[in-house]
C-alpha cells in the first residue's frame, strides 16, 4: 500500500504539479471550446452538402466522410505538423489540432447531422414550402431544429469523443493537460501527475457523460 500511495497518490508532488497541470487544464479546456464549434460547423456543412442536387457533390461528400473517418486522426495530426513542413508549409502546432480535429470530426458529426436530416419526413419541407419561406428558410427554420433534435443523443455522444481525443494534441508538443502531467511524471519520475490528469479528464467529462446518459434515457421513454 505504501508503495502504491507513493508512486501514484504522493501528496507532495501533487502539490508541486497542481500548478503545472491546472495551466494545461485551461489548455485542454480552450481546445474543447475550439474544435468542437469547428467540427460541429463542418459537420453540418458535410450534411448538407450530402443533399445537393448534384450527384458530383454528393460523391465529394461521400468520398471525404469514408476517407476521413478510415483515417487516423493521430496519423494526420502528425502529418500535418510534421509532414507538411517538408513541402514548406510550416504550421503552428494549435493551427494543426484544429486543423485535424476540423477534418476528422466533421465526418463523424456530417454522419450524425446526415441521420438526422434524413428522419425528418419531406412532408415538412413540403409544407414548409407551401407557407412561402425560401429553400434556406426551410432549413434553418424547419428542418434542423427537429434533425438536432432527433439526434441529440448522437450529437452529445460524438462531442465527448472529440473532447477525449483532444489529448491527442500532446504529441505535437501543446501544452496541454496530458502533455503537462507527462512532463511532470518526467521531471518526478513518479505517476502522480499522470493520476492527477485522469482525474481533471474525469471533471471535464463526467457532466458530459450523465448528461448522455439523461439524454438516451428520455429518447427511450419517449418511443
Amino acid at each position: 500500500m505504501e508503495f502504491i500511495i507513493q508512486n501514484f497518490f504522493n501528496l507532495g508532488i501533487m502539490q508541486q504539479a497542481f500548478p503545472f497541470l491546472l495551466r494545461g487544464f485551461g489548455m485542454t479546456l480552450l481546445l474543447v471550446v475550439l474544435v468542437i464549434p469547428i467540427g460541429c460547423m463542418g459537420g453540418l456543412t458535410v450534411a448538407l452538402a450530402g443533399q445537393a442536387k448534384s450527384p458530383v457533390i454528393r460523391w465529394a461528400t461521400v468520398v471525404y466522410v469514408d476517407f476521413f473517418r478510415a483515417f487516423p486522426p493521430l496519423v494526420l495530426l502528425i502529418f500535418l505538423f510534421a509532414g507538411l513542413p517538408f513541402a514548406g508549409i510550416d504550421l503552428p502546432n494549435i493551427a494543426s489540432v484544429a486543423i485535424a480535429f476540423l477534418l476528422n470530426t466533421s465526418a463523424y458529426y456530417g454522419e450524425v447531422f446526415r441521420a438526422g436530416l434524413e428522419s425528418v419526413g419531406k412532408g415538412q419541407t413540403e409544407a414548409a414550402r407551401s407557407t412561402g419561406l425560401s429553400s434556406l428558410q426551410t432549413t434553418a427554420y424547419v428542418i434542423l431544429p427537429q434533425a438536432v433534435r432527433n439526434v441529440l443523443p448522437d450529437l452529445v455522444s460524438n462531442t465527448l469523443e472529440v473532447a477525449k481525443l483532444t489529448s491527442l494534441a500532446s504529441v505535437v508538443a501543446l501544452p496541454e493537460l496530458l502533455y503537462s502531467a507527462d512532463m511532470a511524471r518526467s521531471v518526478t519520475f513518479n505517476a502522480t501527475p499522470i493520476v492527477m490528469a485522469a482525474g481533471f479528464y474525469l471533471v471535464l467529462l463526467w457532466p458530459m457523460v450523465r448528461l448522455l446518459s439523461r439524454l438516451e434515457h428520455r429518447a427511450m421513454a419517449s418511443r
